[in-house]
Protein backbone atom coordinates (compact mmCIF):
# COMPACT_ATOMS: atom_id res chain seq x y z
CA UNK A 1 0.00 0.00 0.00
CA UNK A 2 2.95 2.31 0.56
CA UNK A 3 3.91 2.06 -3.12
CA UNK A 4 0.51 3.56 -4.06
CA UNK A 5 1.15 6.52 -1.76
CA UNK A 6 4.71 7.00 -3.04
CA UNK A 7 3.64 6.70 -6.69
CA UNK A 8 0.86 9.24 -6.11
CA UNK A 9 3.32 11.58 -4.44
CA UNK A 10 5.80 11.29 -7.32
CA UNK A 11 3.03 11.96 -9.86
CA UNK A 12 1.85 15.04 -7.91
CA UNK A 13 5.40 16.41 -7.72
CA UNK A 14 5.90 15.83 -11.46
CA UNK A 15 2.65 17.66 -12.24
CA UNK A 16 3.65 20.57 -10.00
CA UNK A 17 7.05 20.81 -11.68
CA UNK A 18 5.39 20.69 -15.10
CA UNK A 19 2.96 23.49 -14.23
CA UNK A 20 5.79 25.52 -12.72
CA UNK A 21 7.85 25.13 -15.86
CA UNK A 22 4.97 26.21 -18.13
CA UNK A 23 4.15 29.19 -15.92
CA UNK A 24 7.79 30.32 -15.80
CA UNK A 25 8.25 29.86 -19.56
CA UNK A 26 5.01 31.39 -20.82
CA UNK A 27 3.58 33.72 -18.17
CA UNK A 28 5.95 34.72 -15.40
CA UNK A 29 7.50 38.17 -15.19
CA UNK A 30 10.78 36.55 -14.11
CA UNK A 31 13.66 35.64 -16.37
CA UNK A 32 12.90 38.33 -18.94
CA UNK A 33 13.45 42.05 -18.99
CA UNK A 34 11.82 43.98 -21.83
CA UNK A 35 14.24 45.97 -23.99
CA UNK A 36 14.46 49.68 -23.28
CA UNK A 37 13.76 50.59 -26.92
CA UNK A 38 11.30 48.04 -28.33
CA UNK A 39 9.93 48.46 -31.87
CA UNK A 40 7.34 51.24 -31.95
CA UNK A 41 3.77 50.00 -31.65
CA UNK A 42 0.90 52.28 -32.58
CA UNK A 43 -1.31 52.06 -29.48
CA UNK A 44 -4.16 53.69 -31.40
CA UNK A 45 -4.55 50.47 -33.37
CA UNK A 46 -7.03 48.05 -31.89
CA UNK A 47 -5.26 45.02 -33.37
CA UNK A 48 -1.83 44.20 -34.75
CA UNK A 49 -0.97 41.57 -37.34
CA UNK A 50 1.81 39.10 -36.53
CA UNK A 51 3.22 36.53 -38.95
CA UNK A 52 4.16 33.28 -37.18
CA UNK A 53 6.21 30.46 -38.69
CA UNK A 54 7.45 28.39 -35.74
CA UNK A 55 6.02 27.25 -32.42
CA UNK A 56 3.34 29.96 -32.44
CA UNK A 57 1.68 28.18 -35.38
CA UNK A 58 0.22 25.80 -32.80
CA UNK A 59 -2.97 26.82 -31.00
CA UNK A 60 -2.01 25.25 -27.61
CA UNK A 61 1.23 27.29 -27.51
CA UNK A 62 -0.66 30.51 -28.38
CA UNK A 63 -3.17 29.71 -25.66
CA UNK A 64 -0.38 29.24 -23.10
CA UNK A 65 1.36 32.47 -24.16
CA UNK A 66 -1.59 34.82 -24.75
CA UNK A 67 -4.43 33.18 -22.85
CA UNK A 68 -6.30 32.44 -26.08
CA UNK A 69 -5.50 30.61 -29.29
CA UNK A 70 -6.96 33.21 -31.62
CA UNK A 71 -7.59 32.60 -35.28
CA UNK A 72 -4.59 31.70 -37.42
CA UNK A 73 -4.98 32.61 -41.10
CA UNK A 74 -2.63 30.98 -43.65
CA UNK A 75 -0.11 33.47 -45.06
CA UNK A 76 3.14 33.58 -47.01
CA UNK A 77 6.23 35.71 -46.44
CA UNK A 78 8.06 36.18 -49.77
CA UNK A 79 11.80 36.81 -50.01
CA UNK A 80 12.72 34.77 -46.94
CA UNK A 81 13.67 31.20 -46.16
CA UNK A 82 13.08 29.36 -42.88
CA UNK A 83 16.14 27.95 -41.16
CA UNK A 84 14.96 25.99 -38.10
CA UNK A 85 13.98 28.68 -35.55
CA UNK A 86 14.82 31.62 -37.79
CA UNK A 87 14.06 33.23 -41.10
CA UNK A 88 16.58 34.99 -43.30
CA UNK A 89 16.37 36.96 -46.53
CA UNK A 90 16.49 34.79 -49.66
CA UNK A 91 15.39 36.00 -53.08
CA UNK A 92 12.87 33.77 -54.89
CA UNK A 93 12.04 31.86 -51.68
CA UNK A 94 9.10 32.04 -49.31
CA UNK A 95 8.08 31.03 -45.81
CA UNK A 96 4.62 29.63 -45.18
CA UNK A 97 3.00 30.42 -41.87
CA UNK A 98 0.00 32.14 -40.36
CA UNK A 99 -1.10 35.62 -39.41
CA UNK A 100 -2.65 36.43 -36.06
CA UNK A 101 -4.68 39.50 -35.20
CA UNK A 102 -3.72 40.44 -31.64
CA UNK A 103 -4.03 43.30 -29.16
CA UNK A 104 -1.16 45.45 -27.88
CA UNK A 105 -1.16 43.53 -24.59
CA UNK A 106 -0.96 40.22 -26.45
CA UNK A 107 1.93 41.63 -28.51
CA UNK A 108 3.76 42.30 -25.23
CA UNK A 109 3.10 38.69 -24.19
CA UNK A 110 4.54 37.44 -27.49
CA UNK A 111 7.56 39.73 -26.96
CA UNK A 112 8.10 38.09 -23.57
CA UNK A 113 7.72 34.58 -25.00
CA UNK A 114 10.19 35.32 -27.81
CA UNK A 115 12.55 37.15 -25.40
CA UNK A 116 12.52 40.30 -27.52
CA UNK A 117 15.93 41.93 -27.48
CA UNK A 118 17.73 38.80 -26.23
CA UNK A 119 16.77 35.99 -28.62
CA UNK A 120 14.61 37.70 -31.23
CA UNK A 121 13.91 41.08 -32.70
CA UNK A 122 10.50 42.12 -34.01
CA UNK A 123 10.53 43.57 -37.53
CA UNK A 124 7.81 44.75 -39.87
CA UNK A 125 7.51 42.85 -43.16
CA UNK A 126 5.26 42.82 -46.21
CA UNK A 127 3.41 39.55 -46.82
CA UNK A 128 2.51 38.08 -50.22
CA UNK A 129 -1.00 39.50 -49.72
CA UNK A 130 0.65 42.96 -49.51
CA UNK A 131 -0.40 43.12 -45.85
CA UNK A 132 2.06 44.54 -43.33
CA UNK A 133 2.86 42.34 -40.32
CA UNK A 134 5.27 41.95 -37.42
CA UNK A 135 7.56 38.92 -37.48
CA UNK A 136 10.13 37.69 -34.97
CA UNK A 137 13.61 37.21 -36.38
CA UNK A 138 16.46 35.60 -34.45
CA UNK A 139 19.28 37.87 -33.27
Amino acid sequence: MRWVYRTGLVVMIAIAIGFGYFWYTFQSPYGYEAPTNPPIVDRRLEHHTVFVYGTLRYAPIRWLVMGRAGTATPATLPGYVRDELDISPAPNKQVDGYTLSITSDELKQLDRYEHLGKRYRRVNVKLASNQSAWVYQRL
